[in-house]
Order: structure tokens, then C-alpha cells, then sequence
């Protein structure tokens, strides 16, 4: 892969100030404090919440408490999304810190997946850096890795150590020199202002006649409705990482730079702001 390195560390490092409130309805013995935290975006909600979840306890009344989940302005927060694609699909126009309201009770069934233990992100996370390789290398280097590589890719992201995760996923961003790129893009579109989970299919990063695919192309394919409004007026912005790539950019280079840990570039539509 080229190696932008500065590029790699700034997605990697990037934070969301983030004031954490418990619900009104709660049942607690005293008044409980809001708890602030510095969200990375490249992780999990349940991953990096323990503080956010001994901080609240200790007001509750234990026989009060079963799972905790998360919700903003009644939205339930998908923990199996990364955290800076769900406050970029939800708050990303917002005034920060992002204000997320703390559950302990009536876990919402429909909208969220269990998670009562880290082996659950553990098991989701490995399975979509599987994914992305089988589209990427046919499961070649994934495959070739050993268990403890695999291990130090999750260790990395759980400890927050980025040389420890791009020791090992560095080679998961390689490809042969006579490829000029991957074998599929993996990637997913998600819409603010639909139902559907997201958008994936099958799209290669060099175009038949040897040049390159942009972003804007990969849209054009596959979403044309975030870049050609049907009324001239561009009513959506398409984000990564919390910033607007240009549509030019060459989509191989986004997924080697701004994929998420899991491999995925994981590409936000969501509505303009009108002010």
C-alpha cells in the first residue's frame, strides 16, 4: 500500500467529545451526574464504555440493572456500527459534546443486537475483517496469518495501540504490485434517512480500461441519488471519518487510508444541513 502514515494515525486518532446521561426514567438512589469521555471513532460503543457503566451503577439500584444500551434523541445506537459512523449518520451536524442518553432497562429488542461480553464484538469484528479479505485477497491473507496475528489485530483495537494493529494489518492493505489494487472494494453505504441497513455489492477498484475508480464512481454505481439529485440541488453530503472526501478521490486509496479497523470503508449519506 502507499503509505500515507500520517493519514492512517489521524483516522485512527480521531476523538468525539461525548457527555453521557442517564435516562429520566431510571430508578437511581441519588441524583446521577452526567459522565464526559472522549469517544475514538474507530471503536465500539460497548468497548469503551466500562467507565460510562461503573460511573452510572453506582447510583442504581442493583436489582434495577440488567443491559445497558444506548440511544440519542430516541434513536437506539447500533453497537455493532463503528462510533464515529453512527454520530456521522446521526449527530454529525450537531453541536458537540454529542449528548447520548444511558439505559440500564427495556432493552430494545428490534433494534439492537445483544452484547454481554466483549468475545460478542470480539467474534463480530474478526468476521468483518474476514469478510473484507475474502473480497479483497480470495481469503488469502487472513488465511495465512496465524491465530496470535489475528489475536493482535483485536488486542490493538481494544487497547487503543496503533502501532500494534498496523504491525499486522499492513498486510491486509497489500496487494500484488501487477494488481494496481484490491480484488473488490469492501465498503458499505449507509442512508440517515432510510430503514435499510446499508448498500454493498461487488465493485473493483480499477475500471476496465485500466484506470482507476473514483468515489464519485463507486456512488454513481451503486447510489446515485447522494451525488446526482434529481432537482440539481445537492441535498446530501457523503462522509468518511467525519469529513467530506472529494468525489475524485481513487476509491482504492480511500479503502487502504480510510477504512475502519474492521476493513470496511463504511461511507455515510446523510441530508445537508439547510442553515
Amino acid at each position: 500500500m502507499t503509505d500515507d502514515k500520517d493519514v492512517l494515525r489521524d483516522v485512527w486518532f480521531g476523538r468525539i467529545p461525548t457527555c453521557f446521561t442517564l435516562y429520566q426514567d431510571e430508578i437511581t438512589e441519588r441524583e446521577a451526574e452526567p459522565y464526559y469521555l472522549l469517544l475514538p471513532r474507530i471503536s465500539y460503543l460497548t468497548l469503551v464504555t466500562d467507565k460510562v457503566k461503573k460511573h452510572f451503577q453506582k447510583v442504581m439500584r442493583q436489582e434495577e440493572v440488567s443491559e445497558i444500551w444506548f440511544e440519542y434523541e430516541g434513536t437506539p445506537l447500533k453497537w455493532h456500527y463503528p462510533i464515529g459512523l453512527l454520530f456521522d449518520l446521526h449527530a454529525s451536524n450537531t453541536a458537540l459534546p454529542w449528548s447520548i442518553t444511558v439505559h440500564f432497562k427495556n432493552f430494545p429488542e428490534k433494534d439492537l443486537l445483544h452484547c454481554h461480553s466483549k468475545d460478542v464484538i470480539e467474534a463480530h469484528f474478526m468476521a468483518c475483517i474476514k469478510e473484507a479479505d475474502a473480497l479483497k485477497h480470495k481469503s488469502q491473507v487472513i488465511n495465512e496469518m496465524q491465530k496470535k496475528d489475528h489475536k493482535q489485530l483485536w488486542m490493538g483495537l481494544q487497547n487503543d495501540k496503533f502501532e500494534q494493529f498496523w504491525a499486522i494489518n499492513r498486510k491486509l492493505m497489500e496487494y500484488p504490485p501487477e494488481d494496481s489494487g484490491f480484488r473488490y472494494i469492501p465498503f458499505r453505504i449507509y442512508q440517515a434517512t432510510t430503514e435499510r441497513p446499508f448498500i454493498q455489492k461487488l465493485f473493483r477498484p480499477i475500471a476496465s480500461g485500466g484506470q482507476l475508480h473514483t468515489l464519485g464512481d463507486l456512488l454513481k454505481d451503486v447510489c446515485p441519488s447522494a451525488i446526482s439529485p434529481e432537482d440539481g440541488e445537492q441535498k446530501t453530503q457523503v462522509m468518511i471519518h467525519g469529513i467530506e472526501p472529494m468525489l475524485e478521490t481513487p476509491i482504492q486509496w480511500l479503502s487502504e487510508h480510510m477504512s475502519y479497523p474492521d476493513n470496511f470503508l463504511h461511507i455515510g449519506i446523510i441530508p445537508r444541513p439547510t442553515d
